[in-house]
């Protein structure tokens, strides 16, 4: 097989990573051999490598008092990426990514299955090549991180320190850390509510037939209504107990036209306050599942009429 082709979008003409005056970099796609995996990788490692320098290159030749300034009061920080982004029909910006955090979360949750701690990065984005501006604008922030650290912590519910007029980089980052690191510790805290909230549920619905044992995010129940038998599914947001859990129900006796079990729609409508003790919440799910149950039934019984 031969040599995988490369492309890249309309905005980086001008990045040649095999170009003639590297012809070190040729050897990556010479002699090409699809069997050893090493070699793909390889070639995207050496390319994001090159990619990385070539925008940091592109960040420093801009025309820009302020984003110099920036740049130079955190170029001792490790990790920091940077790109220019430009259009026709957008304004040009710079955008940073700037790693946030050496908290090792993995280390803080017992059972964590990840394999190392999840990355955590501020998107920083500036205006460029508004010279007429006398007030700098203050730049577009955003958190971002890799997908599995939402099993434990919603990013997007992080509440950003404002960033004040006249406010660097240098300045907000160690704001952003001292609140971040306290919201993870809470986070850290709420997996011990959760699973409190689990318990409380053996005494209504008996031993989980399945639970989440790390992030006690998940637990699912077998309940009755006479003859008629059902899973209670919970699925626990990290937002627990200011927002209630969202069960679902799924029957053990009825199955769709397409073979699968019949399940209800997800229910988050019900008595509830995050001021409850654990236990009281699990008698009111349980008394609200009383009634719903019958209502489930009948859902059941009238989907198997129809097919």
């Amino acid at each position: 097989m031969s040599a995988p082709d490369i492309i890249f979008g309309p905005g980086d003409e001008s990045f040649h990573p095999f170009s003639a005056k590297l012809p070190k970099n040729c050897s990556l796609l010479d002699d090409w051999n699809s069997r050893d995996p090493t070699r793909l990788m390889a070639l995207i490692q050496e390319l994001r490598n090159q990619y990385v320098d070539y925008q940091r290159k592109r960040v420093g030749d801009v025309d820009d008092a302020r984003l110099n300034f920036e740049i130079s009061t955190i170029v001792f920080r490790e990790g920091i990426e940077m790109a220019l982004s430009s259009g026709a029909e957008k304004p040009d910006e710079v955008k940073f990514a700037v790693p946030i955090t050496d908290m090792k979360i993995d280390r803080m949750v017992p059972g964590c299955p990840w394999r190392g701690p999840p990355k955590i990065y501020l998107q920083v984005m500036y205006p460029v090549g508004k010279k007429h501006v006398t007030a700098p604008l203050a730049p577009r922030l955003k958190l971002v991180s890799n997908s599995e650290l939402k099993t434990f912590f919603s990013i997007e519910d992080v509440k950003l320190p404002p960033w004040s007029d006249g406010m660097c980089m240098a300045e907000y980052l160690p704001h952003l850390e001292e609140s971040l690191e306290k919201q993870i510790l809470e986070a850290v805290s709420l997996i011990d509510v959760r699973r409190h909230f689990i318990e409380a549920l053996v005494p209504q619905f008996g031993w989980p037939l399945e639970a989440d044992p790390v992030f006690c995010r998940k637990a699912t129940f077998l309940a009755g209504s006479g003859v008629f038998t059902f899973l209670v599914h919970f699925m626990i947001s990290t937002q627990f107990p200011k927002q209630q859990p969202a069960l679902m129900l799924q029957s053990c006796q009825h199955l769709s036209s397409q073979g699968v079990p019949v399940k209800s729609s997800l229910m988050t409508e019900y008595p509830w306050s995050p001021r409850w003790e654990t236990s009281q919440m699990a008698e009111r799910i349980c008394e609200f599942l009383a009634d719903e149950a019958l209502n489930f039934k009948r859902h059941c019984n009238e989907s198997q009429l129809q097919h």
